[in-house]
């Protein structure tokens, strides 16, 4: 059984991610601003504290947990997600800042604290978005956010290449349109034909064996985009 990482599971594909995970038997540190939801499954398998991302109190928190209670990490998924649907004449530099405080700093931010305790086999998936990926659709109202989703490809890319001979392993996957929470606020009205269970579902297999096919890659997950 793996000891597992997951950032966003108050809702959406996180929080599906983090009971799945735990069903399975697998250990859970379900990490979240939000932790009630979490909390309020009362599962012996998962572990969860308020957790934001961007504060090194909470970084520290992490790492306390790590020292005191678990012998390793085998997976870390960057799931935590922020996003402001407005146009970029109207988005503040504070907003833009917000937005890369999350998706990705407080990525590097985590890795950071978590590379200690993990192996040669270790596996580091990013929760990554079509919107980021070089040459696809883009829309209008997401420069914050899927400028923010393009930089954390590039960053997955680089520490794959800086770990490549003592691991662990690092891999993006960009997502499509998945009916969350998060798609309704980019999409409102819009219906997509993925559902975070089934999403949640590819992404615990892919996070427990990718890493011994895949490194520094980016696989678009994706059978439809807005």
């Amino acid at each position: 059984m793996a000891n597992v990482i997951i950032t966003g599971c108050s809702r959406g594909i996180g929080y599906e991610l983090a009971k799945l995970f735990a069903d399975a038997g697998h250990q859970v540190l379900a990490l979240s601003r939000n932790d009630k939801p979490i909390k309020a499954l009362d599962h012996k398998k998962i572990h969860c504290f308020p957790f934001d991302i961007s504060k090194e109190s909470s970084l520290d928190t992490v790492r306390h947990f790590l020292e005191g209670q678990w012998d390793g990490v085998d997976v870390l998924i960057h799931n935590a997600g922020m996003l402001i649907n407005k146009p970029f004449s109207e988005t503040s530099p504070d907003e833009f800042i917000s937005v890369y405080q999350v998706n990705v700093f407080g990525v590097a931010a985590l890795t950071r604290v978590v590379l200690p305790f993990m192996g040669s086999d270790g596996h580091v998936v990013t929760i990554s978005s079509m919107g980021g990926v070089q040459g696809s659709a883009k829309f209008p109202g997401l420069a914050a956010y899927s400028s923010s989703k393009g930089a954390v490809i590039t960053l997955s890319e680089l520490l794959a290449e800086e770990y490549k001979e003592s691991g662990p392993s690092f891999n993006v996957l960009a997502l499509g349109a998945v009916q969350t929470e998060m798609l309704e606020e980019a999409f409102p009205g819009y219906k997509a034909p993925v559902t975070a269970l089934q999403m949640a579902q590819y992404i615990m297999d892919f996070s427990l064996t990718g890493q011994h096919l895949y490194n520094g890659k980016v696989l678009q997950v994706s059978s439809s985009t807005p």
